[in-house]
């Protein structure tokens, strides 16, 4: 009818954003580079689905602070590989 309405309507499916957050937050933890995937998976379904994509950039931040406390680690001596 011409109203100047515009509706964007989601494609059809189940919304996984919340999952690939948490799942990113989680694994970020324990293990960076599966964090990175879930919170690439979990940002992906947010533009998706037009949420904001909070639990990606919280699951990379952690990633990043994973990773970057890692090389310290490393790099003092902090981890010592078996030779």
């Amino acid at each position: 009818m011409g109203l100047g309405v515009n509706v964007t309507v989601p494609a059809s499916g189940s919304d996984r954003t919340t999952l690939w957050g948490v799942l990113g937050i989680i694994s970020a933890i324990c293990c960076w580079p599966i964090g990175v995937l879930f919170g690439i998976l979990s940002l992906m379904e947010a533009r998706k689905w037009g949420k904001t994509p909070t639990l990606a950039y919280v699951a990379f931040v952690i990633a990043a602070l994973n990773f970057i406390g890692s090389i310290v680690a490393w790099s003092t001596g902090g981890i010592h590989f078996n030779r």
